[in-house]
């Protein structure tokens, strides 16, 4: 598993950090203190995780650096969040900027013409999700991923709104080592130098709900460990109680309170699996022996005896991000060919096997650094904890959607939607004047699976339009999950390589899930 790197960063091992030395501590080894020409005596060097530990604590660790969330002492650290005042506090300030910003913004409104009263709003409505946003980033957690879940609901929110929440950094400030090391020995069990060769005390990647860090086995086999943050457990009952309020906050001009609950309880289930290390593991392992036939697809092993529910430990490997095209052209890596594996890959998830990696952006692909990259590139998966297992009910809708709409059969079409809950009491008149609509335009474009990579994504522009524009509409986060993926994974292969055929990669499989009975 490699570094959780900007896009376009090549992963590579962390560097072991230099302490940082507190005001008024004593010098490191070999070090002068200003004013004075004497050397201080060499402070013995730790030779176990135990005293390494111990020192990155006493000389001041490298990875503490200011964090909303850490504000306390050791012993009440996450009294504060647990009870949810720090929370209320932080969101209770966001609303009042943003209620601030909006009263002085809208000041000289009845001065100007309606447009452009209209393009000022939605500036403003802009400037405070993305204030909301930060807020939501700072706050991490559940409360990011909230922030990542909402992003995805053109049935809910307004365009501004999403847009701000889809650039929600997944990446914070690390924890303290020391906790870091206290959670994984706790876990595991044992001292960390008696599960561990090395470990690195600076993370490679921290995200809203864990970090990783570079270690080595007692065997001498690299590793990527990944921890969650030990806060989370304590407060997350808190956190979901607010999570709860600020979805049917976010959701409050659209659906009513039942769509709100059915909003909130699927976005309480996503984060309890991506919370589940464990499960993580599991679905890795069955993904990884689904993709055993795609030699040049390479999901990281898993070292079952040194993870748990809040350690997962894989295995590491020396990589290239996937959008890093000089490190990719050094390499001369062919990115026709990563376009073809990923679409392959890809397909037989969604289409064969229903249980598929839901996260494709950048930070987890990667293509493996090593000489043979030239000439068959292997393409390596990483963070499995938002995997979606499509049920077996609605995938078989799906299809018979999909088939209604290369027949452009309305009827068969909006029936499906009303059997799996997608249309809310009293809107089916509206929903089907709208995907009627929808039907038309993509009849005028051409037939479907005669569409190449950018028609596909403009017929995703068309979902989008369809779900945004049509009240009563509402879509189980599965299936959005489901079209997310596609969508990425043809973006993505439009920005590698624009000459490149995802649909004809795709269409095989497309071809044979369609051809399946109930």
């Amino acid at each position: 598993m490699p570094s959780e790197a900007p896009d376009g960063v090549r992963a590579r091992p962390a560097p072991a950090a230099a302490p940082v030395r507190p005001a008024g501590a004593p010098a490191a080894d070999g070090e002068r203190l200003p004013g004075r020409t004497e050397q201080q005596p060499a402070e013995q060097q730790p030779t176990t995780q135990h005293e390494r530990v111990a020192l990155a604590t006493r000389r001041g660790d490298p990875t503490r650096r200011a964090d909303p969330i850490r504000r306390t002492s050791a012993p009440g650290r996450f009294a504060l969040r647990a009870s949810g005042v720090a929370q209320g506090a932080r969101l209770a300030g966001c609303a009042a900027a943003i209620a601030a910003a909006g009263a002085l913004g809208c000041s000289g409104d009845w001065l100007v013409r309606p447009a452009v009263r209209e393009a000022r709003r939605r500036a403003r409505r802009a400037r405070a999700a993305q204030r909301l946003a930060a807020t939501l980033g700072a706050l991490k957690g559940p409360f990011a991923k909230a922030g990542q879940f909402a992003s995805l609901r053109y049935d809910v929110l307004e365009p501004e709104v999403r847009e701000a929440f889809a650039r929600l950094q997944d990446r914070v400030p690390p924890l303290p080592f020391a906790e870091v090391a206290a959670l994984v020995e706790r876990e595991l069990g044992a001292p960390l130098d008696a599960r561990f060769a090395s470990f690195e005390p600076t993370p490679i990647g921290a995200a809203s709900i864990a970090q990783v860090h570079r270690a080595h086995t007692r065997d001498g086999r690299p590793v990527a460990v990944k921890v969650q943050y030990p806060w989370l457990e304590r407060t997350l009952r808190a956190d979901l109680a607010w999570t709860r309020l600020l979805l049917a906050w976010l959701g409050r001009g659209r659906g009513g309170a039942a769509d709100r609950r059915r909003l909130f309880a699927e976005f309480a289930a996503g984060l309890a699996e991506e919370l589940d290390f464990e499960r993580e593991a599991d679905v890795a392992e069955e993904i990884a022996a689904h993709l055993a036939g795609e030699p040049q697809v390479v999901v990281p092993r898993v070292h079952r005896d040194l993870s748990t529910r809040r350690v997962l430990t894989v295995d590491w490997m020396p990589v290239i991000g996937i959008r890093d095209r000089a490190a990719l052209a050094a390499r001369g890596v062919p990115l026709r060919d990563v376009v073809a594996v990923l679409g392959r890959a890809y397909a037989r998830q969604v289409f064969g096997d229903g249980l598929f990696h839901a996260d494709p952006h950048p930070g987890n692909l990667f293509v493996i650094d090593e000489p043979d990259a030239a000439v068959r590139p292997r393409v390596l998966f990483v963070d499995f904890g938002l995997s979606k297992r499509l049920d077996p009910a609605l995938r078989d809708e799906m299809r018979l959607g999909v088939h209604a709409l290369l027949r452009q059969d309305l009827d068969a079409f909006v029936a499906g939607m009303r059997r799996t809950g997608m249309i809310a009491p009293g809107a089916e008149p509206g929903v089907r004047a709208a995907v009627a609509a929808m039907f038309a335009r993509i009849r005028a474009s051409g037939a479907p699976l005669g569409l190449g990579g950018s028609q596909v994504l403009a017929l995703k522009d068309e979902a989008k339009r369809l779900l945004a524009e049509t009240p009563g509409l509402q879509l189980p986060n599965d299936l959005l999950l489901w079209a997310k993926t596609l969508s990425y994974l043809f973006a993505l292969g439009a920005e590698l390589d624009p000459e490149a055929d995802l649909v004809r990669t795709t269409v095989p499989y497309l071809l044979r899930w369609l051809a399946e009975r109930s």
